[in-house]
């Protein structure tokens, strides 16, 4: 019907009237059908030009869905009216597997404890880079320092639903997190991409070096309770140092355990409570100790009073 294309489409059902009425015009055999039961309808017989896809190849098509990254771009709706293209212009006894693989497969890119950021100057960044235009960027790194610079956007990358953005400063080519810019300005100046830039060569590249930089490390005991759910937190790669720790008597064992930074590791160490304790460095064993002292007098000042 009329009213559910308006609903599919995000359009006045006056739209759909209009456009029905060129799509006749241009001699694609659309009809409408008045009544109970009526509505607007596509001749049966008639394809469009897109063949060739294999069964297997449709059915992966039809997996796609709208991830919360480009619904941050506001291109959902662009995509998925293309889907629906793509999907019309299939023959009908692969058009038959669409609503059995759309129930079966769902892919859901956002982790359990996790939402996409907000990236309130992300569409503003896309159409800089959209235009190549210079962009001024006002954003604070983790220990609270303030930068400004003034940078070449290259590429956006949206990674477990974060995005990044690429820019060259000076000929330095940098990675910020676009919920991370506290300003964004577009300047009026253009630049020339360099010709030579891969956006895909360049973000395995530095993925690579981010992972291969030196981490913090906390010397840890660990309570028994705790020791089988630690490669679930800390990866595959402590699993040897378990294998290799002798238990004390009471069963419990030390560990190097990786972490981002200083603060990551007394975020995380608090939350495992009793089951964790740190050796060194000192600093953190009293910081952790600290703020689990500060938790303490605050449930007990709420019990007293």
């Amino acid at each position: 019907s009329a009213a559910r294309l308006a609903r599919e489409l995000e359009v006045s059902q006056r739209t759909v009237y209009r456009d029905v009425e060129a799509l006749s015009t241009a001699g694609v055999p659309v009809y409408a059908e008045k009544g109970p039961g009526g509505g607007i309808a596509l001749l049966e017989s008639y394809r469009t030009t897109l063949t060739g896809l294999t069964t297997e190849e449709s059915r992966a098509l039809f997996m796609l869905n709208i991830p919360a990254p480009l619904a941050q771009l506001g291109v959902s709706q662009e995509l998925k009216t293309a889907l629906l293209k793509l999907s019309a212009a299939l023959p009908a006894s692969q058009r038959a597997d669409e609503e059995r693989t759309r129930q079966r497969f769902h892919l859901d890119a956002v982790g359990w404890s996790q939402s996409p950021e907000p990236a309130p100057y992300l569409q503003l960044v896309q159409q800089a880079l959209w235009n190549d235009r210079r962009l001024k960027l006002f954003y604070r790194t983790f220990f609270g320092t303030l930068i400004e610079r003034v940078g070449e956007p290259l590429g956006l990358v949206a990674k477990a639903s974060v995005w990044y953005l690429v820019y060259t400063e000076a000929e330095v080519r940098r990675v910020v997190r676009v919920a991370d810019l506290l300003q964004v300005e577009v300047l009026p100046e253009t630049f020339s991409r360099p010709p030579e830039f891969n956006l895909v060569a360049f973000w395995q590249a530095w993925c690579a070096e981010v992972a291969a930089q030196p981490r913090f490390t906390a010397r840890v005991r660990v309570a028994p309770q705790l020791v089988s759910d630690l490669p679930r937190y800390f990866g595959e790669a402590v699993r040897a140092q378990m294998e290799q720790a002798v238990p004390d008597d009471r069963g419990w064992i030390e560990l190097a355990l990786p972490f981002e930074h200083f603060f990551a590791a007394r975020e995380r160490i608090l939350g495992f409570g009793r089951a964790l304790e740190v050796l060194e460095p000192l600093p953190l064993r009293e910081s952790v100790a600290d703020f689990a002292a500060q938790i303490m007098a605050l449930y007990q000042d709420k019990q007293e009073s």
